[in-house]
Formats: structure tokens, C-alpha cells, sequence
């Protein structure tokens, strides 16, 4: 509960345009799930998608198939009010990523960024990996972003880990193919910088 009232803290007290990570837009992930050519109809979830643009963007290219989990369900309101009537097309899930049981082999794009890193012990990553082993269909994709190895030691006031694209897939295991790497240098609403690493894995099998 202590994460949960920490993020709940954050989003009903800053505005989302105001916390570091805020982007207008999601260019890189909507580049990484356009090269997909997935149908507009495939199943995508943003894990940690809170009051992100994301989604928006998603919808107004078409996809009919969305999911949003946070923590927060203050963030999640920031977006529903945000996008409006159109929201309605949206599955929003309040839970923690590490204790939620989701459908079994449900979606084809799994996106997390900025999620993955906050987990700083190997028992919240085996569970958030084991849902993704769960509710990923074979040979879904998982696209990820991290705070890479020269990026920021802390987000919010709390810690992470950093990784690079080969310590990230050797945290996913063996039953993740790695296809796709990029670094991106993230501009936060302050004029500052955080260096991010976004890998696209496809689940084996």
C-alpha cells in the first residue's frame, strides 16, 4: 500500500504535464508498436500507462482493443477525463503489476515504460514477469523502457534499477527473444535529461 499511496500522492497533487516523465506525445513506443502491423484490432496493454498519452494516441489510430493498468487511479482518472467520451473504448485496471491476475493469454502487445525499473527486488520482478509469461499470447511482443545505465539512479524520490538492453533481457530469461534496442534521451518538463533504453522482446512459444 505504501506504492500505491506514494504514486495516489503524486497524481493528485502535481499536474500530469508537471512529473518528469511526462511526454505531449509517445513517439518512440507508438514507433516500436507501428512496426508491429498488428490488426487494429489486437490486444494492447499499457502496464504503468496512468495519465500517459499513450493511449490517445492509439485510439485515434484506430486500435479498438485497449488496456490501461496503474496503480493509481487518480492517474487513470486524469487520462479518462483527458480523452473524454472515447474512454468508454478503454479497459482501465487499477492494480500493482506484481498482484493482479490477469486473463491468460490475452494480448498481443504488453507496453511498459518506466515500470519495470521501480521494481527493485528479485520477488517483485519474478511476479511482474510471470504475468507477463501469463497473459502475453505466444509470440506476443513485450516492448519495455528502462532508465539505461547512464540514466537517472532515482524517479519520483525513489529508487530503480538501471539496465542496459542485454542485462534487461537477461533479467526477462530465456523465454524472451530480443529483436529490437534503442536508446532515447528523454526532455523532462524541467529542461532536464534522463536517458532511457526501449527493447522490443517476443515471447517464445
Amino acid at each position: 500500500m505504501h506504492k500505491k499511496s506514494h504514486w495516489e500522492t503524486v497524481y493528485t497533487t502535481k499536474a500530469s504535464s508537471a512529473v518528469s516523465w511526462f511526454q505531449p506525445h509517445a513517439v518512440t513506443s507508438i514507433e516500436f508498436i507501428n512496426r508491429l502491423n498488428c490488426e487494429k484490432s489486437a490486444a494492447i496493454i499499457d502496464v504503468g500507462g496512468g495519465a500517459s498519452t499513450l493511449v490517445d494516441d492509439l485510439l485515434l489510430n484506430g486500435h479498438t482493443n485497449l488496456s490501461v493498468l496503474d496503480l493509481s487511479g487518480a492517474a487513470l482518472a486524469t487520462a479518462k477525463q483527458r480523452i473524454g467520451e472515447n474512454s468508454a473504448n478503454v479497459n482501465w485496471i487499477e492494480a500493482d503489476i506484481t498482484d493482479v491476475t490477469l486473463p491468460k493469454q490475452q494480448f498481443d502487445v504488453w507496453h511498459d515504460r518506466a515500470v519495470f525499473h521501480f521494481l527493485t527486488t528479485p520477488k517483485e520482478r519474478s511476479a511482474y514477469i510471470k504475468n507477463v509469461m501469463h497473459a502475453v499470447k505466444p509470440h506476443g511482443h513485450i516492448i519495455i523502457a528502462t532508465f539505461a545505465e547512464n540514466g537517472p539512479e532515482k524517479c519520483s524520490g525513489l529508487p530503480i534499477v538501471r539496465y542496459s538492453a542485454e542485462s534487461l533481457h537477461a533479467e526477462l530469461g530465456e523465454h524472451f527473444a530480443l529483436k529490437e534496442q534503442r536508446h532515447e534521451t528523454h526532455k523532462t518538463p524541467f529542461g532536464t535529461t534522463q536517458e532511457f533504453v526501449f527493447c522490443h522482446f517476443v515471447k517464445k512459444g
